[in-house]
């Protein structure tokens, strides 16, 4: 069998020379990590191996989906670019922003990316990409979660200084992240789903104890423990350019983090009615309209943070390339869900020249839009997925 080396994926080893360089220097890190378990679970992890060579971390932010969209914006540069001259590391976002990317450099940032999602035709303009997907690298596997991308990196910068402990504690995060990714548990994913779950019931981080002491009988179902930690984790809002969730997952009182727990199942649970709600709306709108061949909805009262699990319920029932959208201000966010065998972000490519911006995986995406080009990208859509 053929040894796969860690350092096989292109630029780990220049990046984790680059954080290295950062720390030794006293520059300033920013971590700019996506609003979700995988986005979050990065940012934590990456923050303590950084931690544990000595360094500081000199801010952490995470967009406000509903307000900011995905990925990096220039609202979000302007609130940092007072900490320039910085190094900014895009965790779980940024393969796709070009343009924002432009901005960022144009202020005095130097970016770099850890990014899981199907790269565009063109790559924005940076020091350094770690992207198992890029053009070039010869990792054999392909299908990590970012929190999964990170975590290799971690091995790379840490080396010899990666503890059992430690190594355990980083598992947990990534195999919540890689699970609640829906990325596929096989090859180096069935790894790290396997040990960071076994770790879990023995977890030292007062967050996932605290899902624990909530609920004791279901620590002796490590899968359900883990979906109802990602279940709350989900439910978390975006908080003064944090996230509910990251605060949850760093508190370091098992008191507070079983408070902060129950609020975000309370809040679970709330959000499962309303993306029940949606979900039986747009079920009515395509009663009236079976002979298309996508489902194309929007309403302003839908939360940006429920299109991808409405979506993602549709695309199940109906077997349909599903893009459901929320508009506010003359602009539209969008999450895309497509049937196995079919590639939600070809089919963004295709009609890219309607969109601000697109990205994500071929069968989960997102997409910005300007509200006058919804019915232009509709028209494209239908006239793409008719010759699939």
């Amino acid at each position: 069998m053929k040894l796969v080396k860690r350092e096989q994926i292109k630029n780990i080893k220049k990046a984790a020379e680059r954080i290295k360089k950062a720390i030794e220097g006293k520059e300033r890190i920013i971590l700019y990590g996506d609003a979700d378990m995988d986005g979050i679970g990065s940012t934590i992890i990456l923050k303590e191996a950084i931690k544990t060579l000595g360094g500081k971390i000199t801010a952490i932010y995470f967009p406000d989906r509903e307000l900011e969209g995905y990925g990096l914006n220039e609202d979000a540069l302007n609130f940092l670019k007072k900490q320039v001259p910085a190094l900014l590391i895009l965790l779980d976002c940024g393969i796709s922003n070009l343009d924002e990317v432009k901005i960022a450099k144009k202020m005095g940032f130097e970016v770099m990316i850890v990014d899981h999602h199907q790269p565009l035709k063109k790559l924005p303009s940076v020091s350094l990409i770690v992207n198992p997907k890029q053009k070039g690298d010869k990792y054999p596997f392909k299908e990590f979660a970012a929190a999964g991308v990170v975590f290799r990196l971690i091995e790379t910068l840490l080396a010899e200084k990666m503890a059992s402990s430690l190594r355990s504690n980083f598992l947990e995060l990534v195999a919540l992240a890689t699970i609640a990714d829906m990325m596929p548990q096989t090859n180096d994913n069935l790894e790290i789903v396997g040990e960071g779950l076994r770790s879990l019931k023995n977890t030292s981080r007062p967050a996932l104890q605290a899902f624990g002491e909530i609920d004791p009988v279901i620590k002796d179902d490590v899968n359900q423990f883990a979906q109802k930690i990602i279940l709350a984790c989900h439910a978390g809002n975006g908080k003064k350019h944090s996230n509910e969730a990251y605060l949850l997952l760093t508190e370091k009182s098992l008191k507070e983090a079983e408070s902060m727990a129950k609020y975000l199942l309370d809040k679970a649970y709330d959000r499962h009615l309303q993306i029940k709600e949606i979900v039986e709306e747009i079920g009515k709108k395509v009663l009236r309209k079976t002979e298309d061949v996508i489902i194309f909805e929007g309403e302003d009262w839908w939360p940006v943070l429920m299109l991808g699990p409405a979506a993602s319920k549709i695309v199940r029932t109906y077997k349909k390339p599903v893009f459901l959208y929320n508009q506010k201000n003359g602009v539209c966010q969008g999450a895309v869900r497509t049937p196995k065998g079919m590639d939600s972000v070809k089919a963004m490519v295709h009609c890219s020249k309607t969109l601000e911006t697109y990205g994500g995986h071929p069968q989960a995406a997102g997409f910005r839009i300007k509200e006058k080009d919804l019915e232009k990208f509709r028209s494209c859509l239908i006239d793409y997925f008719m010759i699939k």
